[in-house]
């Protein structure tokens, strides 16, 4: 047991990963998906299934087993990936957040969970500006420890606001609760007296969100390489890798560095990691397959049984990084090819759903995809279909990113096209658990190709079904493209790696 009284650890974040090109995020996501506050907090981390983040759910329980400690309930909000957060709803927000912050004061600590590429309507960086607000209350000697996700976009102010920052490291993500006890862990340290000492370096490096795999490729190489220098004297090695399509003056890949009471010793090894990851900078140039090449495979395995099944990764539509979830570019080539024995996960689109549910099981109908306020990548997408399943979206993750997460996809059909089964959702999510399928009845061993509106956290979901050599990114236009030099980017450091082509940098002496 750590001290001789209950130590009373504040519990507070807001999750967001904003893409400046998406529509913006409101009140209404957060209230569809996770906004919770006081006691309900506590009545989530009870339950067998909770809604909040698992780092939370990580350092909770780390805390439970070594210390006496009383945990303080302030706010948790979790949405999906989308555009910049309303303004007055953040700030609505903070000013909550604020308010029970300083109602519950006196605190021995202050325990953050952010993604950390969150922006608004109107600021780049919520996430500093909600770190400076704690630090303002709490003052300058409590400890205050933060959880951020890899694809988070650091902030000197937001390094300069927490004691200890910790990412995730592994991508597709499944280590956050493991994360959140690391953070608890450290936070312990500094209860015995260890005094933090945090390093950062930012690179002019932008890496496309599909070349941050953490299994293979430039990304887990460097990630390896990082917590190599985890001793007695180094307590913690994050490296983000970034979220593009933020499009901040912070964006860049981020190397932190905590020592144990070392300053020097951790801006020594920030130096030697992020010369490495600069020395292969040039690795994080993504490759995709073309959709005709894509639509000849799959028509391919439909005909011939013998060969593998295929996965597509519908990348450049991911709702995981503010896609919609409802471009039709893969579908609409699939379906004019006549391919066969292929499932669709998930499309979203409220209003298509709903009239299957009106339709009832078993009617057919000429489907409509995106009939409402397409934009030029949501087109409109029509064909014949029937309404095969229904189902109110409920569930709980089976695998991976959402495993043991409560889930709510809203009122959920699935149609059949034909040779094409797709699954419509009514709250946008991204496709990375089979059970979004499964729970549809389909049976997903016996599909020739699957189709997912995911970047990579399907690998996770998905990897009992498919192999990495089964996985196909396919390039399709939409608002999360891998092909950054596609998009109008206005705030970026420049010039950054790969939007420009030549970009020279050294460490900092």
């Amino acid at each position: 047991m750590t001290g001789t009284y209950s130590r009373r650890v504040a519990i507070l974040g807001l999750m967001l990963e904003s893409n400046r090109f998406a529509p913006v995020t409101t009140e209404d996501d957060y209230l569809n998906r996770v906004y919770l506050a006081g006691d309900e907090i506590l009545a989530d981390l009870s339950s067998s299934d909770p809604k909040l983040p698992a780092e939370i759910r990580g350092f909770s329980s780390t805390m439970n087993s070594r210390c006496d400690w009383t945990p303080v309930p302030i706010l948790v909000g979790l949405v999906e990936a989308g555009g910049p957060l309303d303004h007055a709803f953040y700030q609505a927000t903070r000013d909550e957040m604020k308010r029970r912050l300083e109602a519950a004061m006196p605190l021995d600590a202050v325990y953050i969970a952010n993604h950390g590429a969150m922006i608004t309507t109107e600021v780049y960086d919520p996430d500093g500006d909600m770190f400076a607000m704690v630090r303002a209350i709490v003052g300058s000697h409590l400890p205050v420890v933060a959880t951020l996700d890899l694809h988070g976009n650091v902030s000197e102010r937001m390094v300069e606001a927490a004691d200890v920052i910790v990412a995730y490291r592994t991508n597709p993500h499944v280590d956050m609760r493991e994360r959140g006890r690391e953070a608890a862990g450290i936070l312990l340290e500094m209860f015995a007296g260890m005094h933090p000492e945090m390093a950062f370096i930012r690179l002019p490096l932008t890496p496309p969100t599909v070349t941050l795999l953490t299994e293979s490729g430039p990304y887990a190489d460097i990630i390896e390489y990082g917590q190599t220098f985890i001793t007695a004297k180094i307590a913690n090695v994050s490296i983000l890798g970034g979220f593009a399509f933020g499009d901040t003056p912070k964006n860049g890949m981020a190397i932190l560095v905590t020592a144990r009471d070392d300053g020097e010793a951790a801006r020594a090894v920030a130096r030697l990691i992020a010369s490495k990851a600069w020395d292969d900078h040039e690795r994080y140039v993504p490759h995709l397959t073309s959709l005709e090449e894509t639509v000849a495979r799959v028509v391919e395995a439909g005909e011939q049984p013998r060969l593998p099944a295929l996965i597509l990764a519908d990348v450049a539509d991911n709702p995981g990084g503010g896609g919609r979830g409802n471009t039709m570019w893969i579908l609409e080539a699939l379906h004019n090819a006549g391919a066969t024995g292929v499932m669709v996960g998930v499309i979203h689109d409220p209003e298509l759903a709903r009239e299957a549910h009106d339709l009832g099981v078993g009617a057919t109908f000429s489907a409509v995809f995106n009939r409402v306020e397409p934009d030029h990548f949501s087109l409109r997408f029509q064909g014949p279909a029937r309404v095969a399943c229904l189902k109110d979206g409920d569930c709980v993750g089976r695998r991976g990113f959402y495993a043991g997460r409560r889930m709510n996809l809203g009122p959920t059909a699935l149609l059949d096209l034909g040779g094409i089964q797709v699954v419509v959702i009514s709250i946008r999510t991204q496709c990375a658990d089979p059970v979004f399928l499964e729970m549809m009845g389909l049976d997903i061993a016996s599909a020739r190709a699957v189709v997912v509106k995911s970047r990579g956290h399907f690998r996770a979901g998905f990897d009992e079904f498919f192999g990495p050599d089964q996985v196909i990114e396919v390039d399709a236009p939409g608002l999360t493209s891998p092909i950054l030099t596609r998009f109008d980017f206005r705030n970026l450091p420049r010039p950054v790696f790969p939007v420009d082509s030549r970009v020279d940098w050294q460490p900092p002496a």
